[in-house]
Parts: structure tokens; sequence; C-alpha cells
């Protein structure tokens, strides 16, 4: 009777643990609530701008780690376009306008965030393809 009541306790202990644990993983592989709608991993999507601070919040974030890792004095101008994939958190795609010595250019830069861990991380910062000179 013991050893029924040890097996019936580590078979819950169990389950709820690889519940917990489950749980965890559908978050960290970003099927997470997102503005009411359930977002699921998958391609890149245009994301509408409409006068977005958050966006345009990143897009700076962008720029200053960019100055930081380069000892350069981009000056943000404005954000061309966005996009965005959901990963373990979201990746956005930017494409902005940023001062360059006096010289208006286009960039390219990606920005990774996982609010839920209050984590964001410049991934890539580069001269736009579609610099038009």
């Amino acid at each position: 009777m013991m050893n029924q009541r040890i097996t019936s306790s580590t078979c819950v202990a169990s389950c709820v643990m690889i519940t917990v644990l489950l749980l965890f993983a559908f978050c960290e592989l970003g099927f997470c609530r997102v503005e009411k709608n359930l977002m699921f991993m998958g391609g890149i999507r245009e994301t509408p701008q409409n006068n977005n601070l958050e966006l345009e919040s990143l897009a700076r974030f962008a720029v200053d780690e960019h100055n930081k890792k380069e000892n350069s004095l981009l000056k943000f101008g404005r954000l061309v376009k966005t996009r965005n994939q959901v990963v373990a958190g979201t990746m956005y795609y930017f494409t902005l306008e940023a001062n360059d010595a006096g010289k208006t250019k286009l960039y390219d830069a990606k920005v990774w965030v996982k609010p839920w861990m209050n984590f964001k991380q410049l991934e890539e910062f580069k001269v736009s393809d579609e610099q038009n000179d």
C-alpha cells in the first residue's frame, strides 16, 4: 500500500513537472499572446507602422547600439519599412534613415526582442541594399 502511494505521488509530480516544462517551452518558442492575437512562428511579415512609438524606439535602439559597437555618430532619422518574424520572441527587420556626417543613408537593422524576459539585442546593422546613391 505504501509503494502505491509513493508511485501515485511520483506520477503526479512527474506530470506536473512535464506540464510546466511544456508550457515554458511553448512560450520560449514564441507561442505567446501578443495584443490579443495568438502569434505563431513563421515567415517574415510586414508590420504596420501607424506612428508606432514602440517600433520607433526599437529602431532608435538599433542606431544607438550600432553607435556603441562601432564608435560612430549616426543620428536616427525615420523608419522607412518594418517587418517582423515570430521566433523565440520577435525578430524585427527595420529599414531606416540615419544621418551620417550630414548625409542621409538607408540602413537595415535586425533587433531580437523577448518581452517576457526584458530582452532586446541588436543582431545586425548594415547599409541597406536599397540604398539610392
